[in-house]
């Protein structure tokens, strides 16, 4: 299905999130196509942190309990969270998201970043445009693959000071890919070279449309750069230096998952908190947000019943 809207003339129109002004009818095609033309009130804007400037959304149910910060994962962008967006509305949530620098409709060489410290900055930012926004406490933090590596940074090094009163959910965290000391390899040997090589697209849902619909996407990304997979070696020493945290956050993680090592993953994240509350999917592939509706709701009502 071609798009309905124009990333170019989306991205030049965005005033500040914090203005809550009314969605364009650029910004309204983008939501269609999308699927996050969802009930209650939605902003569609931006913001700027750690240099770059990013497109963020927030939708405000009526009579809205508790927020949700939703980070997204590596090549995605928020078009792609609409079942995410979906639930926590459903549950009278708040929900606040931004386009990672290098995604979606955010500024940045495509998929690239020089440090993964610039993720903590956007975080920041967006915890900012929370409070202008004034959404409602308590505040809760749910990112996918990436954005779960996001999070995780978050609350083992800010601890006491984070702003996170509530749950942390990661769906399918990333602390490293799947064939690890292969990708390492490659990129000592390829840095010299190349600054990228070409995306291969993968299974990574049990939903037999998301694929091709990944693939028709204009706002995917088509090149894995090589100062991203830099960024992330050092990113995974300083994880695994973290201090560790009383925290117990919820993780969802699928056992077909092919693009994460997550049993390391796990032992990882087990060592960090305090009796994580873990819900293996043994059918789940990678994009959890995007599987089909049964894991969906599997997962969802695990979160629910934790949510009270």
């Amino acid at each position: 299905m071609p798009a309905s809207f124009h990333p170019d003339l989306l991205r030049a129109e965005l005033a500040p999130l914090a203005a809550r002004a009314a969605v364009s009818e650029q910004g309204q095609r983008y939501q269609r196509f999308y699927g996050l033309d969802l009930p209650g009130q939605r902003w569609l804007g931006g913001f700027s942190a750690g240099g770059f400037e990013l497109a963020a959304q927030a939708w405000l149910p009526a009579q809205a309990v508790a927020t949700v910060f939703l980070l997204h994962g590596y090549y995605d962008h928020m078009g792609l969270y609409g079942h995410v967006v979906s639930w926590a509305l459903n549950s009278g949530f708040a929900v606040i998201s931004c386009d990672l620098p290098g995604h979606g409709l955010s500024s940045g060489e495509r998929a690239s970043i020089s440090d993964f410290a610039i993720y903590q900055q956007v975080l920041e930012g967006l915890f900012e445009q929370a409070r202008s926004l004034q959404l409602p406490r308590p505040w809760h933090l749910c990112g996918q693959s990436t954005g779960g590596a996001i999070a995780v940074d978050h609350v083992l090094h800010q601890g006491v000071h984070s702003p996170i009163d509530g749950q942390v959910i990661l769906l399918a965290p990333l602390v490293r890919p799947r064939a690890w000391h292969w990708s390492k390899f490659s990129y000592r040997v390829l840095r010299h070279f190349v600054d990228g090589i070409e995306r291969r697209f993968s299974e990574n849902s049990n939903d037999p449309d998301f694929l091709p619909f990944l693939q028709a996407d204009p706002l995917q990304p088509r090149r894995l750069p090589t100062a991203w997979v830099g960024a992330l070696i050092d990113w995974v020493t300083r994880i695994e230096a973290a201090p560790r945290s009383t925290r117990q956050p919820l993780i969802i993680q699928g056992q077909a998952d092919g693009t994460v090592d997550w049993p390391y993953n796990l032992r990882v994240l087990k060592s960090k908190f305090a009796e994580p509350q873990i819900l293996m999917l043994p059918d789940a592939r990678h994009h959890l947000a995007n599987e089909l509706p049964a894991i969906r709701q599997r997962y969802f009502e695990f979160i629910d019943q934790r949510l009270g």
